[in-house]
């Protein structure tokens, strides 16, 4: 009795590599740049600074550590607003990158080759080029009938981070999908689920816990990262650390202010980098 034909998957089939290959490639561990021993140099590194800036300090001037608590509430605002930049590109980058990586797994050539050449586009290009791109491109406000809107430069930054972040949480999302088994999908057809109830009710499911920590690791580096928009005019904490230094006029303040933003980074950023390396450890495959 010859087995009865079955339709095509309605993405390309799994292939058998491990999710760690697949999900977790080379440019989603920046993690491994936030460890203790990297905090511990920063750390050593501005109390260095402060200790020779104090002790090139005049006498009638006020100490560098007095500088930084004075502008620490300025330098606070701008840190937040370099969060707050990150988190609006993560959310717009992940939605547009997990649409995109569908569109890199389906069975249609022209999807499938249109969403390649936007993955390569994205991810391979300076992220610095597109946030001038972007900056040129967008208009600076919109007129809707007798009403004109401004468009601020943080949106239009934020949307020139969320276009390489895209790129690479659809490559995310591919790698996730096609590292699950190919029994689950024969296993979803013998139980005569459909395609699209497989791929949300089945696979989807269990490439969270696969795409979580990669996923963590671009956020971290996304963070780092938006400080390139002081270059394109943003008002973000490098931008204020370069007022603050100009206001004050000491050459003496430069190292251990950069250092301390340097460090408010590091400690943002690394209790994600350990978390995402607790979830690797606890989901990778062994």
């Amino acid at each position: 009795m010859t087995a009865p034909s079955t339709a095509p998957f309605a993405v390309l089939p799994p292939m058998r590599a491990s999710s760690v290959a697949l999900c977790h490639g080379d440019r989603s561990s920046g993690g491994v740049l936030f460890t203790a021993r990297t905090g511990a140099a920063l750390f050593a590194l501005f109390v260095a600074s402060v200790a020779v800036a104090q002790l090139q300090t005049a006498p009638l001037k006020p100490s560098v550590l007095e500088l930084l608590v004075k502008w620490t509430p300025l330098l606070a605002k701008g840190f937040l607003f370099n969060v707050l930049i990150s988190v609006f590109a993560m959310i717009t980058g992940t939605v547009t990158g997990v649409l995109l990586g569908f569109a890199r797994i389906s069975l249609r050539t022209p999807v499938r080759g249109g969403s390649w050449f936007v993955v390569q586009f994205f991810r391979n290009a300076p992220w610095l080029v597109l946030l001038f791109f972007v900056m040129f491109l967008l208009p600076f406000e919109f007129h809707l009938g007798g009403a004109t809107l401004p468009f601020p430069d943080w949106i239009k930054a934020t949307l020139g981070l969320a276009l390489p972040i895209m790129a690479n949480v659809a490559e995310i999302v591919r790698g996730a999908v096609q590292s699950i088994p190919t029994a689950q999908w024969e296993a979803a057809r013998s139980l005569a689920f459909s395609h699209r109830q497989t791929l949300w009710q089945i696979i989807l499911p269990q490439c969270v816990k696969r795409m979580l920590p990669p996923w963590m690791n671009w956020y971290a580096i996304l963070t780092m990262a938006t400080t390139l928009a002081s270059i394109v005019g943003v008002s973000e904490v490098m931008t204020l650390t370069g007022r603050i230094t100009n206001a004050e006029g000491r050459t003496d303040l430069l190292i251990p202010i950069y250092t301390y933003v340097l460090l408010a980074f590091f400690l943002y950023c690394y209790p994600i980098a350990v978390w995402t390396k607790r979830l690797e450890a606890r989901y990778g495959e062994r």
